[in-house]
């Protein structure tokens, strides 16, 4: 069980139901037909299509990776849809090491969904307190990316949310503005209007993500495309960098050890391992962990996935009870970071 979602709760964060429960809400109507029903209604206009997930169409980079990469946005796009349809169960059947990616396009569905019926978070939390309860992380992070398919900025997080994992959603929202907004984000290193410093950082955590997309994993492509970027930015950056490169896969040995070097030749070294810490402390996959999770942590971290995890869940205590606010989130990574140079203080 990954640590972000295990019984062993640290106030909450790790698992557990998060919002108000014992109410009628979408998931009690979901059935388990063999076919799914047909999309009806305003649902009908959300539908995803099949070849969303082909990043050659968006002008990303090729390489040996792609495979691994557009799966996980497939899985993301099926999650997406299992919602419109009313077949929740469904994603059930995918295996589970990319369940997580199915139950981040569930909640960019019914994130959606809530705000545009102004339905106050209710499919959200039937899907955090339900299905997607040992996925909160993805969840989080698919919500933000549902506000941002209606150019609405999760400012506050997302309503119906964990009070500290919401602000997830702002990372979310980062990594589907740079799919669609490719050119501006990426090309022009532009960054959207955004209330305070904190709002940013977590935007370029999850634009960081997006980047392991755009550049196919390849480390000396990516340390190209940070360095375009302002220093002041290129830490969150180089966060959501270790996270998806944990999460996600598609790099083998030799692509990660370049990346730790390019981080720290960088001067942002903690940030990547932070970013993988965080990855590895998220994993809901039972007994063991994926291959490419356990290829990733040692290199990237430094350390074992269980150790890894444990810093997270370190950092998160040392903070003040029942932290909220974005602010506490980021110094729940910053306090993360110093877990990782205390063990590595060269």
């Amino acid at each position: 069980m990954g640590l972000l979602a295990s019984g062993v709760a640290v106030r909450g964060v790790f698992g557990g139901s998060v919002g108000d429960t014992g109410t009628t809400l979408l998931f009690d109507q979901v059935g388990t037909q063999a076919t799914p029903p047909p999309v009806r209604g305003l649902r009908r206009f959300l539908v995803m299509d099949e070849h969303a997930s082909d990043l050659g169409r968006r002008r990303f980079r090729q390489g040996a990776s792609r495979h691994v990469l557009e799966e996980a946005e497939k899985t993301y796009v099926f999650g997406f849809n299992a919602v419109l349809s009313r077949d929740v169960p469904k994603i059930d059947d995918i295996s589970l090491e990319r369940r997580g990616f199915a139950y981040e396009g569930a909640a960019a569905a019914c994130a959606a969904l809530d705000l545009l019926t102004l339905a106050r978070g209710r499919r959200l939390r039937a899907l955090l307190d339900g299905p997607a309860l040992h996925f909160q992380q993805a969840a989080h992070l698919g919500a933000g990316r549902g506000y941002a398919l209606l150019r609405v900025r999760p400012l506050r997080g997302v309503r119906g949310g964990h009070p500290l994992l919401r602000w997830l959603a702002m990372d979310g929202f980062g990594f589907q503005l740079g799919l669609t907004q490719t050119d501006r984000l990426v090309g022009e290193r532009s960054l959207p209007d955004l209330p305070t410093r904190a709002h940013c950082a977590l935007f370029d955590q999850g634009l960081g993500r997006l980047l392991w997309y755009h550049d196919c994993a390849s480390p000396d492509d990516l340390a190209i495309t940070v360095a375009g970027y302002p220093a002041s930015r290129r830490g969150d950056l180089w966060i959501g960098l270790g996270f998806a490169a944990t999460y996600v896969g598609g790099a083998g040995a030799d692509w990660l050890w370049r990346l730790a070097e390019h981080a720290g030749a960088d001067g942002f070294r903690p940030h990547l391992a932070q970013g993988c810490a965080f990855a590895a402390a998220s994993m809901t996959l039972g007994e063991r962990l994926p291959e490419h999770v356990e290829l990733a942590v040692p290199i990237l971290a430094g350390t074992a996935a269980e150790d890894a995890g444990a810093w997270v869940a370190g950092a998160l205590s040392v903070l003040d009870s029942d932290p909220y606010t974005h602010d506490e989130f980021l110094a729940w990574q910053a306090h993360t970071r110093r877990a990782w140079k205390r063990r590595h203080p060269d």
